[in-house]
């Protein structure tokens, strides 16, 4: 598997606050990281690349990153731009961020309320979009924050402008979302704890923190591995395994449904890599009942939902997926593209605001030979090829190049396990 997403992310911007140099093993090395290392250049940090592929970072410490010189262009990671926006809300600096047309139509405003209340400033596109302008306030004031909607990058957000704000910053989280952040906020030294309490996660970050180089393996994204784990259950005579899965507890939402369904997932070599459950799925074809998708997994299988349905236009009966409006504001309207996919190749699909109502094939090929609309959406591209997998008729997909920008090695994969028959 590429890298963990999220954590490449993370292992980035928080090496490059760190005094000393950081080595990072498995980083994703798609567009969307690439962009924030980028982006951590330009305010200063040193990040370069090993022939070996693991890559150095050479930090400034916490307040120390600078004015930089031109835009930052974020291509189209939401990730990196609302992480970012938190980094950069408590240094006196000022940053144009621009992204694609895909990120550009995201919205912003979730993270620019919190950030707006530690003091910094932003002009905005309408909308609260990309392009914007921000410009952040050192020191910056801390808050306690309660997140309106479960979301990962918002708190992430806050916690990093936190860094660098006196005092304590606190985030509370009614549902909990994945705790990259605050493994590796403790890693790196930061005085952080987390709190369960009636009202939910209450995560305290004490700020001005001094953070320390260090050595962090990447584990294999989930996210990615998700498509593997559905190809391999909707394939007759598939078995395969998939190496190196980060299974941290707020990531599995998509291995738990699956099972629910049907799928026979095994762990192999559970292990803990730099603080990370990691283990090795080993996937074999099953046959697949529809479920009412349990609406609380939402948050821990947010990315993971375009999979999910490809799996669920395989399965025995109708699968109602509810409880994931979140999904309308990603780098597509992921509910809605998803419909539009499948319908156009035979699948029977009921759409609702915050999720699907897939009827399933039984297990049979579904029909098949639609076009697909991709939506500069890597998630949409590589969800219908799998799809195509089992269809009776090829389908097409108007754009596949957005898959660089989480996965680069997908397609060069995919042909690896549909010719290892030939081969052998």
């Amino acid at each position: 598997m590429p890298g963990d997403k999220s954590i490449s992310h993370r292992a980035l911007m928080f090496g490059a606050l760190a005094i000393g140099e950081t080595r990072v093993e498995g980083l994703l090395e798609g567009e969307d990281v690439l962009a924030t290392a980028a982006a951590m250049r330009a305010m200063g940090a040193g990040i370069e690349r090993e022939d070996g592929g693991a890559w150095l970072i050479r930090g400034v410490g916490v307040g120390g990153l600078l004015q930089p010189r031109t835009a930052l262009d974020m291509g189209n990671s939401g990730t990196s731009t609302r992480l970012l926006m938190g980094l950069i809300a408590s240094h006196p600096i000022t940053a144009t961020l621009i992204g694609d047309a895909s990120l550009s139509g995201r919205p912003m405003g979730r993270v620019i309320e919190p950030l707006s209340q530690m003091g910094a400033d932003f002009t905005a596109s309408p909308g609260g979009r990309l392009p914007l302008t921000m410009r952040g306030l050192c020191p910056a004031v801390p808050i306690t924050y309660r997140l309106p909607v479960a979301s990962a990058q918002v708190k992430s957000a806050v916690l990093l402008a936190g860094l660098n704000a006196p005092g304590t910053t606190r985030v509370i989280e009614p549902v909990p979302t994945r705790d990259h952040s605050e493994r590796m906020l403790r890693g790196f030294g930061a005085e952080l704890t987390v709190e369960q309490t009636p009202e939910g996660r209450i995560i305290t970050l004490r700020g001005e923190a001094e953070l320390k180089p260090q050595r962090i393996v990447v584990p294999g994204d989930p996210s990615s591995a998700a498509f593997w784990m559905v190809a391999a259950s909707i394939v007759p005579d598939s078995d395969i395994v998939i190496a190196n899965v980060g299974l941290n507890p707020t990531r599995t939402g998509i291995i738990t449904a699956l099972r629910m369904m049907g799928a026979d997932i095994v762990e192999v070599d559970a292990r803990i890599v730099g603080g990370e459950p990691v283990a090795d799925l080993r996937v074999r074809h099953a046959p697949l009942r529809a479920i009412e998708v349990p609406p609380d997994l939402a948050p821990t299988m947010i990315d993971e939902y375009p999979a999910l349905f490809v799996a669920a236009a395989f399965a025995q009966g109708r699968t109602v997926a509810r409880g994931a409006g979140e999904l309308r504001v990603k780098e597509s309207d992921r509910i809605a593209a998803m419909a539009a996919a499948l319908c156009a190749n035979g699948v029977a699909v009921e759409e609702r605001e915050d999720g699907l109502i897939v009827t399933g094939s039984g297990g049979d090929p579904i029909p098949g030979g639609g076009q697909v609309a991709s939506k500069l959406d890597h998630r949409i591209a590589m969800s219908m090829t799998v799809a195509g997998l089992g269809a009776r008729a090829a389908l097409s997909i108007d754009d596949v190049t957005p898959v660089a920008t989480s996965y680069p090695d997908f397609f060069a994969t995919l042909d690896m396990l549909t010719n290892h028959e030939a081969r052998s």
